[in-house]
């Protein structure tokens, strides 16, 4: 059989074959240049060192990126800590500055009387003015055009109510209005002053909450011990006393949203020096990053061009159309990978080094970049074991099982969200793990994983029979379908493609008609034979006989 007669039939293992095949002639030399062309680039990187001599530069620099990315992203790390650590510190001492009595264990702060109300009110206003006398740290008024910004207090109010629980009747406008008091730091006033002057009434009946607003602001100083420059912070508090529900209980919660800012002007002495040796690394890894994106993108270039090149010669010399799972060999995804990582990490040290600069203060921003860029970083060097098969047997079972576990997904997914649904309607007013459609699908999913489930049991009211009855019902049927049916089934989609590359490997897969095509190639990588210019062996050069 003539080498143009076997690219035509099917592999080995009898693979059926994707094309619509033709007989035609070619020159034999040049198919086999060809063939041995498709066979070196599908060579590992040591293979290839072995073929041409060729250092597998790729290889070298993916390792290390992952030494120089992940040393970056520790370093952002610890700085990002002390941001994190910084504002919660701030929260916490707040709660405490400003909330008469509280205590960390206080999970549930609320109020029961008018007197403590006006209290807690006044309690709040006069710690507010008296707040750089009492704060043991930096903490300051906000000041715009050398005004402070006053503290608010604002009142959302029913525009009309009368209720008369007693007769059993009501006569209410639910039309909310909002009435504000302000108060300037640095007011003369004394505590009985203030509740004189202050000129503050609650209309309990129309009253739905209380929200009292305040600015401070701040600057991180921890960050001067670890030789970085520090950030002012603006803390925008807001502390509401709810009576939304009048059901004579008023939670009490504070809230504050940070605002991170670029000091105006500031000096450290001392700082430059570890400042530009941290710009410095940061340059290193965007160079290195940048080599290897253009090394990548080349690479991938290289194998449209080689598949462009083997549809070509498949359809002109065989009539034969290539199916797009052969397409895609061409395509390596290690390749994207990587590409999307360096990326990643560029715009992220760029962003990395105006924040260390203090042009910029997004942190949070420059986290997911960086985070990502690592975790896909330290992913994409999976390529290399895609060569040696038994340590990558892996990812080969989630490529392979991927299909499956797709179209099984979305059956399990639809029966969840009723459950779901389900769950949140009927027992929501009954348990607080049922409050609402989010809490409910993450309890329901920590049930599946064998959590929450004593709990969930336990915290259902018994008081309504015929809720407690349907809570039984419902957590008894779905335990057992997720737990013990689905998630069973779940895992043995993997296990039985697990065990086909297991034997796969054992004795030999079916192989494509690429793949049968290039496994007729008998020359090894160090046969001499892969040394002649790529530009010999390309498909202009084969000519029909």
């Amino acid at each position: 059989m003539s080498d143009g007669e076997h690219f035509l039939s099917g592999g080995p293992n009898n693979h059926p074959a994707c094309h619509r095949t033709a007989k035609s002639h070619v020159d034999p030399q040049s198919v086999e240049n060809f063939r041995r062309k498709l066979k070196y680039f599908f060579m590992s990187p040591c293979q290839k060192y072995r073929a041409r001599g060729r250092k597998p530069w790729k290889m070298m620099l993916q390792i290390l990126k992952i030494a120089i990315i992940t040393f970056q992203l520790v370093s952002f790390g610890l700085s990002n800590e002390m941001m994190v650590t910084f504002k919660e510190g701030n929260i916490v001492a707040f709660k405490h500055f400003f909330l008469k009595n509280y205590q960390d264990r206080n999970k549930d702060y609320a109020l029961y009387t008018k007197h403590e109300v006006h209290d807690h009110i006044l309690y709040i206003i006069n710690r507010y003015l008296h707040l750089q006398d009492l704060t043991v740290d930096n903490h300051a008024f906000e000041r715009i055009d050398e005004v402070f910004t006053p503290l608010s207090v604002c009142q959302e109010l029913y525009r009309h109510a009368n209720i008369l629980p007693v007769n059993e009747t009501f006569d209410i406008d639910p039309h909310v209005e909002t009435e504000c008091l302000y108060f300037y730091p640095f007011s003369l006033f004394k505590k009985d002053d203030l509740e004189n002057d202050m000129n503050l009434t609650l209309d309990f009946q129309r009253l739905l909450a209380v929200n009292i607003y305040l600015k401070v602001k701040a600057i991180n100083l921890q960050t001067v011990h670890y030789k970085e420059l520090p950030d002012c912070y603006d803390f925008a508090i807001n502390i509401k006393f709810d009576n939304h529900a009048h059901s004579g209980k008023i939670k009490i919660t504070l809230r504050s949203d940070v605002q991170i800012k670029v000091c105006k002007d500031w000096n450290v002495s001392g700082s430059n020096l570890h400042y530009q040796l941290i710009v410095l690394f940061d340059c290193v890894v965007i160079c290195s990053c940048l080599l290897s994106l253009i090394l990548c993108t080349r690479s991938v270039y290289k194998g449209v061009l080689l598949q462009f090149e083997y549809i070509t010669f498949a359809s002109i010399y065989h009539n034969k159309r290539v199916c797009w799972s052969e397409r895609m060999e061409f395509i390596n995804g290690w390749y994207i990978l990587i590409i999307i990582s360096d990326t990643l990490t560029i715009a992220g040290s760029i962003l990395k080094i105006c924040i260390q600069s203090k042009e910029l203060t997004n942190y949070d921003v420059c986290s997911i970049l960086l985070g990502t860029a690592t975790m896909l970083v330290w992913t994409g060097v999976m390529r290399y074991f895609s060569f040696f098969q038994k340590y990558y047997i892996l990812i080969l079972t989630l490529q392979a099982a991927l299909p499956n576990v797709i179209r099984f997904s979305f059956c399990a997914v639809m029966i969840f969200l009723s459950y779901c649904f389900c769950g949140w309607i009927v027992l929501g007013p009954h348990h607080e793990n049922f409050r609402s459609f989010n809490t409910v699908a993450n309890c329901l999913f920590s049930m599946i994983n064998g959590d929450e489930i004593y709990s969930t049991f336990t915290k259902i009211r018994d008081k309504n029979d015929l809720v407690w009855m349907f809570s039984r019902m419902y957590i008894y049927t779905f335990v057992p379908l997720f737990t013990f049916m689905i998630l069973s089934l779940f895992i043995a989609l993997f296990t039985d493609t697990y065990e086909t590359i297991k034997r796969y490997q054992k004795h030999g897969a079916p192989l494509s008609e690429l793949q049968a095509f290039i496994a007729e190639c008998k020359d090894p990588p160090n046969s001499g034979k892969y040394m002649v210019d790529e530009e010999s062996s390309t498909f202009c050069t084969i000519k029909k006989v």
